[in-house]
């Protein structure tokens, strides 16, 4: 290969090594466990909900809600808490009747990293799921201080199965008979739930036409590694067509949006899970979202948003509204079956081009294919072999080209040494040594930007694929989700971040080298035989082991396809084409056409 094509390579893998680290989580000195037990300290929202339009009261943490109720909400500040248990096949959820919370979702069928369930409320502040407005008499109500009524026996348990549903009611009375009702509908085989707010006779009591739907403390961390987890961690609002997204990224920073106008929907994630508070069609005049990044111990960080859809209240005696909250895994058929786009807020790639590939084309591939294979681990290895069949003739001509360069590295090293005081002349020597022999020094690289797409698709779905967390596939790979490590080092090397010497990367670094060492034979190339094994093993390092063990397996195959096509074509001599001769234009044809004529 020529100096060109050398550079051409090089860039090339530099897009992808730049690419990879970029959207790579970084690794801290120590993963920290941030798990079911690990939470944000509390602090105030300090800006508000408000619109300039509706001057919405602002949302603040519970503690600072001023204790006074006002005289519409005073018998109700304080009285019995009664909690409600609804177990169906998907979860277990708890309902308290202080604030009228849900305080607690235990998914049935998906463990922390330490093998609990994963609960997703945060049970420590009491729940989520309140009301806010501004009342009348100028008292800022959050509803999650006051307690709600219900006519069921405290720690009653009702359990569904099949396609039973179950509605229960919780009430606040409002002084003067008026009430609102929060009733909530559980439905088995769902990860969501129905609620219908019913305001009664309280027409004088919210005031500035507004209030709002608030969930306060986004949803719990699930894995090990606080940094990755965070990486993912994300609040999404879906307005007017368009979706608006925040991400706290800085230590101690609070990000927020104010959104007016319908908002379908509002939600955030961590890396696996999501939180989402659909309002009906239309029905919603705005949100707010509002995010926090907390460092926590042991090198640890925490993001933490509130969502907020803002209602209309027209001041009416009877008035109404209904929304479903999802609160689940991030599967993609699960997530897509809701029909209102909460797919969108998975991380599957750049939307122009690398999303369609992930969205339409690798998962439906990779869910196929886990109907015959029960092992997700032997998933990716036939899959790997199927996206090397669909490369193949990309890749052959790419080895194919690569190989009829190896066999001009004589005469090239001949046109260096003849003019190696004259560059100019040596390398219009060496194209016209292309030329001659029918040798296109780009055909390589080509082949190999058109796979950019899809290996970048396949890194953002193995990177965030819910069925590849804890999916173990032999040995020491446990979990599919996260790096396969086979040894701990007591340092962090710089740049890379990585701590930790992963199994499948090193066997990938090893098939890169093969890789290498079969197709370079350029003595001014040597040296990237070992320096690109290297770095990509250093960045695959803390990358997942389902990744890893996609890239090995591809490798491997690209080593065979590259010795069957060096057994093939390995003796053949280079052989010069036939050069087309030019014709030299009418003129020229006229004039030779005019002894014909005479």
């Amino acid at each position: 290969m020529d100096k060109q094509t050398t550079i051409g390579f090089v860039l090339i893998g530099l897009v992808l090594i730049v690419w990879m680290w970029l959207q790579a989580p970084p690794t801290p000195q120590r993963q920290a466990v941030v798990s079911d037990t690990t939470h944000a300290a509390a602090r105030p929202v300090r800006d508000s909900l408000r619109s300039e339009t509706h001057l919405a009261p602002p949302v603040l943490a519970a503690a600072t809600v001023s204790q006074d109720p006002g005289k519409f909400f005073a018998a109700t500040a304080v009285g019995t808490e009664k909690v409600l248990i609804i177990k169906t096949d998907l979860y277990t959820a708890e309902l308290t009747t202080k604030g009228g919370l849900l305080r607690k979702w235990e998914l049935s069928n998906y463990a922390t990293w330490d093998k609990v369930p994963v609960q997703l409320v945060d049970f420590d502040r009491g729940g989520d799921f309140s009301l806010l407005f501004t009342s009348s008499d100028g008292k800022l109500i959050n509803t999650r201080n006051l307690y709600f009524q219900t006519d069921r026996p405290t720690w009653q348990t009702v359990e569904l199965t099949g396609d039973n549903t179950f509605s229960v009611d919780v009430t606040l009375p409002v002084t003067g008979g008026g009430r609102i009702v929060k009733r909530f509908t559980f439905t088995n085989g769902k990860y969501s739930f129905d609620v219908e707010l019913d305001f009664r006779n309280v027409g004088d009591v919210i005031s500035n036409f507004e209030y709002q739907i608030v969930w306060e403390h986004g949803i719990r961390y699930a894995e090990e590694n606080s940094f990755d987890e965070s990486s993912f961690a994300m609040a999404y609002a879906y307005s007017g067509g368009e979706m608006t997204e925040i991400d706290a990224t800085k230590a101690n920073e609070t990000v927020k949006q104010d959104i007016n106008g319908a908002t379908s929907w509002v939600a955030t994630r961590n890396k696996y899970f999501a939180l989402a508070m659909m309002a009906e069609e239309g029905k919603s005049q705005g949100a707010y979202l509002e995010g926090t990044h907390l460092p926590m111990p042991d090198n640890g960080v925490k993001e933490n948003y509130v969502l907020a859809l803002k209602m209309p209240f027209r001041g009416s005696s009877a008035e109404s509204a209904r929304l479903t909250v999802y609160c689940g895994p991030l599967d993609y058929d699960v997530v897509k079956s809701y029909h209102r786009g909460l797919e969108k807020t998975m991380t599957l790639g750049a939307a122009w081009i690398i999303r369609p590939i992930s969205e339409y084309v690798m998962i439906p591939l990779f869910q196929f294919l886990r109907m015959f294979i029960p092992n997700y681990g032997w998933v990716i290895i036939v899959f790997s072999l199927i996206i090397k069949i669909a490369l193949h003739p990309l890749t052959r001509t790419s080895m194919k080209s690569m190989k009829k360069m190896q066999t001009l590295t004589p005469l090239m090293n001949e046109i260096r040494e003849k003019y190696k005081d004259d560059p100019q002349k040596m390398n219009q020597q060496v194209m016209n040594l292309y030329k001659e022999y029918g040798v296109n020094p780009a055909a390589g690289c080509l082949p190999m930007l058109l796979q950019m797409p899809i290996l970048f698709a396949l890194y953002a779905v193995f990177r965030s694929s819910i069925e590849l967390r804890q999916a173990s596939f032999f040995g020491w790979i446990h979990d599919l989700s996260i790096p396969d490590t086979i040894v701990k080092l007591p340092f962090t090397v710089p740049f890379f971040g990585m701590n930790q010497v992963s199994g499948l990367a090193l066997a990938m670094g090893v098939t890169m080298f093969i890789q290498q060492k079969m197709s370079t034979t350029d003595p001014r190339q040597k040296s990237m035989v070992y320096i690109m094994p290297v770095m990509m093993t250093l960045i695959f390092a803390s990358l997942p082991s389902g990744l890893n063990l996609y890239y090995f397996v591809f490798n491997l195959l690209s080593i065979g396809q590259q010795l069957w096509i060096n057994k093939q074509h390995g003796d053949e001599p280079p052989r010069k084409v036939e050069q087309k001769k030019k014709s030299g234009g009418i003129m020229a044809r006229i004039t030779k056409d005019l002894p014909k004529l005479r």
